[in-house]
């Protein structure tokens, strides 16, 4: 990649509202963002990778932005990219669906950083790390919303900082805009610390950036990511934790509806030698059917409605008639979704009610069990851990939710290779119990074993490496 101010193409979508005299468009704010003096543009080398080149990205302009002092706004770096929506219309990247819909995947991302004393140019970094963001939404159609967060487990700039996860939000600046190719929003990448992550988890991401936006060194008003800060916001303000964040999640619960995560599930019910293709269960070392697409969409639907805090706790309904939906409404409404394959008929499938079952996670996944008890179980709503290989699902509900194939009288239900586990109050509150050890992510401690022999119920939380080397 080099830097350049030669467009490759002359995009004829919304990048009108950028380029004519160098300014962002911002509506009536942009007159006090001058950013005409220090301009450039992060080009690939080649064109987007849909066209023949290695990056999603056709390219990414940085802006030097002034701040604003009366809202007591730092200088920083303003990243926007260029190519998640429609720039050109002409189905070659993204299919023309109509102006009233989202163009391409209906959004760009734009990053804010901090500018040190004596930078004269934005660093580039920033840049791989919206093309990485922006491959796994091509790769996957996966769209980000606004309060989601990225699991990154690595300093967002390959150095020893502490900001090594990423929460989205609104840009503060660049509001939704109508093009002729459809609608764009503009989301934010935000960086947060471990600690961070973990809070937006068991509460809520919109939650924890409202606090961010109220300490200055940790963002500000506008969010302003600075990869030097050294201490979370519950280190800068102890209160946080118990007074907003363990209140909230009392409150509120969590609006995290479901993960992509590294799990399995077996039937202990059937014998191991039971080769019965529609009760076949999910195990490590096999090679198992993968998620029907009608199952995929099922479970995309149920994060969707997990994420709307006013929403009714519900499933949409298993069927077997054959919807149409046109390309913007097949993606995915956030990345804790994955799509997949199809490989067993949808409707060939049997809904089968089991006996005992055995759930595996790796350790990270494991940690997310409480918060899937305690902030989403006891608030009578729902929560989904989606292999990531696309392979298989867990659904826990509680009894408040509608439209489950798992009853209280039949708890462990599965559709395929699909998992729904319904769970009393009662039985949380046990599982809650015997389970807190879970926060602690010391992986010298694994394997870890939980069993509720009345419940036929059994956990196991194993190493990264079993489920990396599935035959070893």
């Amino acid at each position: 990649m080099k830097y350049g101010l030669t467009v490759v193409r002359k995009p004829t979508g919304w990048c009108h509202c950028f380029l004519p005299d160098c300014r962002l468009y911002m509506g009536n704010v942009g007159d006090f963002i001058p950013i005409r003096p220090t301009r450039c543009k992060l080009l690939p080398l080649l064109n987007i990778g849909r066209l023949g080149g290695p990056d999603p990205l056709d390219y990414i302009s940085m802006y030097r932005n002034m701040g604003c002092a009366a809202q007591d706004v730092q200088e920083h770096w303003h990243y926007v990219s260029f190519g998640l929506s429609d720039l050109y219309g002409d189905n070659r990247v993204h299919e023309f669906t109509g102006t009233d819909g989202p163009s391409g995947f209906g959004f760009e991302l734009t990053f804010r950083l901090k500018r040190e004393a004596g930078e004269t140019a934005p660093p580039t970094w920033p840049a791989e790390l919206m093309q990485g963001l922006a491959r796994y939404v091509f790769q996957s159609e996966n769209t980000f919303c606004s309060g989601d967060h990225v699991s990154w487990h690595s300093p967002l700039d390959n150095s020893e900082s502490r900001i090594q996860h990423m929460l989205l939000t609104e840009d503060p600046q660049i509001h939704p805009i109508q093009t002729p190719f459809g609608t764009v929003s503009f989301l934010q990448i935000v960086g947060v610390c471990a600690e961070e992550l973990q809070a937006s988890q068991q509460w809520n991401g919109q939650g924890i950036l409202e606090l961010m936006r109220g300490i200055q060194v940790a963002g500000g008003p506008w969010l302003i990511t600075d990869m030097r800060r050294g201490e979370t916001i519950f280190e800068i303000d102890p209160h946080l934790q118990q007074e907003r964040v363990d209140q909230g999640i009392e409150t509120e619960g969590s609006n995290l509806s479901g993960v992509s995560a590294k799990c399995v599930w077996d039937d202990l019910s059937r014998p191991p030698d039971d080769d019965e293709e529609d009760s076949r269960s999910i195990c490590i070392g096999s090679q198992p059917r993968r998620l029907s697409n009608k199952d995929t969409e099922q479970i995309r639907e149920t994060l969707r409605k997990g994420l709307e805090f006013n929403s009714k706790a519900a499933l949409p309904p298993i069927s077997s008639q054959k919807q149409n939906h046109d390309r913007a409404q097949s993606r995915k409404d956030s990345l804790e979704s994955e799509s997949s394959a199809a490989i067993v008929p949808h409707e060939l499938v049997r809904t089968r009610q089991l006996e005992s079952v055995h759930l595996k996670f790796n350790q990270e996944s494991g940690t997310l069990l409480p918060l899937c008890l305690r902030g989403r179980l006891l608030h009578g709503r729902h929560f989904t851990y989606k292999s990531i290989n696309g392979d298989t699902a867990i659904t826990f509900v509680s009894t408040g939710v509608e439209g489950a194939f798992a009853t209280e009288e039949h708890p462990y239900a599965a559709h395929g290779p699909w998992l729904q586990i319904l769970l009393t109050e009662e039985f949380v509150e046990q599982m809650l119990g015997d389970l807190h050890e879970l926060g602690s992510r010391d992986e010298s401690k694994l394997p870890k074993e939980y069993s509720w022999p009345e419940k036929k119920l059994k956990i196991s939380i194993l190493p990264d490496s079993v489920f990396d080397n599935p035959l070893q």
